[in-house]
């Protein structure tokens, strides 16, 4: 598994975030990793900012510091208190938005954006059609390829993603909810 960018370990530890939420955000971080690896890969025209993928894969959550009860629970009040949080810590605009965007989606959304929400969903084997049917669609313009080519490859991967989730899960479990 690859490991946090080390100025997010640092910004993590001076919160004093809870081992779950940083086993999270590792896992998070690692799946980020496979995904632009593979759209590098697969479709080289496709423009996007792999280090803001990265960060935002490795601090989407970062808000669940200031509300530990959405650690274990459902909510959305980290997302608004995440980006605050980062900016905060002088993170700039361009890579603290994934705190707040990583939840929702639109057609609007950048590739960026997509890709930090997908990471955040296939971590755990969860199919979310819309979110890949927009990646397919961004991927499909800018590779001039046709849509199901690329929906046909990228659910390979998302696929072989997913086939990791129950190590990810077992993971991320085995850290304590609580510090």
């Amino acid at each position: 598994m690859e490991p946090l960018p080390e100025a997010v370990s640092a910004m993590l530890s001076e919160l004093h975030a809870p081992q779950r939420l940083v086993a999270h955000l590792r896992v998070v971080h690692d799946v980020a990793c496979q995904l632009t690896d593979w759209v590098t890969r697969h479709h080289p025209a496709a423009a996007f900012d792999r280090a803001a993928v990265l960060f935002g894969a490795a601090t989407h959550d970062i808000g669940k510091v200031l509300h530990p009860n959405e650690l274990s629970g459902p909510g959305a009040a980290h997302e608004p208190a995440g980006h605050e949080l980062l900016r905060e810590h002088g993170v700039e605009e361009r890579l603290a938005r994934f705190a707040g965007t990583h939840g929702s989606w639109s057609a609007g959304s950048s590739l960026e954006d997509l890709l930090v929400s997908l990471a955040d969903k296939v971590w755990k084997a969860k199919r979310v059609q819309d979110l890949e049917e927009l990646v397919t669609a961004r991927l499909a313009a800018a590779s001039d390829q046709e849509p199901w080519e690329v929906f046909l490859a990228l659910d390979d991967e998302l696929d072989r993603i997913a086939s990791g989730a129950d190590a990810r899960l077992a993971y991320q479990s085995s850290h304590p909810v609580r510090t």
